[in-house]
């Protein structure tokens, strides 16, 4: 009778337990599955350059970047909307800007504009948020043969844009990283901007001085490669970005809007 009593109670309780345990899982199974939602839309290599300037979950959680050059002619400040791409930069000859749909320029000291003001609208605010604007929508990605220089050899990411994604589409980036650190290294880029069609000419910039920010790793400066067969050879300039900053916050929207007195590019 003992025995009977005792063997009914360890059935009720194993399958109580086996019972609880199926609740379990689905929840546990549930976040796992979300994780990897997360972590799986980007190829393991250019994740791995992302994790390294502070991942790019961090990176979306940002609103507002500001960075500032010293020019020939005194400073450029760019300030971006990082959702809408609405672009501001200020000069002492010039303002331009761009509200998310149209582009203007206001003209100072009665000097008239003579940039490509299309050409250049996110020009550089593209070279300063590398890596991160690489994990932009409409983009693929290909291993590629390694870039070596100077003795050291880095891996490389082939960047490429589907058809009617940005001004340019058939712009072309290399991007090449340390192989250890998964920094990113080198940036090959080609510019096609009003010839219709690819290039095979990809000139170079090196990225190997960096600060922190809120968490990610941004340049404090580019050097700028002279280049041949595709292949960076001596330096040639470089150029340092002061002031920066980077925040969660939106700043005055009304800051990319036309004046007045400028003009819309058409």
């Amino acid at each position: 009778m003992k025995k009977t009593v005792y063997l009914l109670l360890f059935t009720i309780i194993a399958s109580a337990c086996k019972n609880e345990v199926k609740s379990e899982i689905p929840t546990i199974t549930k976040e796992i599955e979300k994780e990897q939602i997360t972590t799986s839309i980007y190829p393991e290599t250019i994740t791995k350059v992302f994790d390294a300037h502070g991942g790019i979950d961090n990176w979306n959680k940002m609103r507002m970047l500001s960075f500032t050059m010293e020019k020939p002619d005194g400073k450029e400040v760019t300030t971006i909307n990082l959702k809408t791409r609405a672009e501001l930069i200020d000069t002492p000859d010039y303002t331009m800007g761009y509200d998310g749909k149209s582009q203007w320029v206001l003209e100072k000291n009665n000097k008239p504009f003579a940039g490509n003001a299309k050409f250049y609208k996110g020009l550089m605010f593209y070279f300063y948020a590398m890596p991160f604007v690489l994990g932009d929508n409409g983009i693929s990605y290909k291993e590629i043969e390694p870039l070596t220089y100077d003795g050291k050899t880095y891996p490389g990411i082939l960047i490429s844009y589907e058809s009617g994604i940005g001004e340019s589409p058939d712009d072309q980036y290399k991007l090449y990283y340390d192989k250890l650190t998964g920094e990113m290294a080198w940036l090959g880029y080609t510019v096609t901007f009003g010839e219709g069609e690819k290039s095979k000419d990809f000139h170079f910039i090196r990225y190997n001085n960096w600060q922190t920010l809120s968490g990610l790793k941004l340049p404090k400066s580019m050097d700028w490669y002279k280049y041949e067969n595709n292949q960076p050879t001596e330096k040639r300039n470089t150029i340092e970005f002061v002031n920066v900053s980077i925040s969660e916050e939106v700043s005055n929207k009304q800051m990319f809007l036309k004046p007045e007195e400028g003009r819309l590019i058409e």
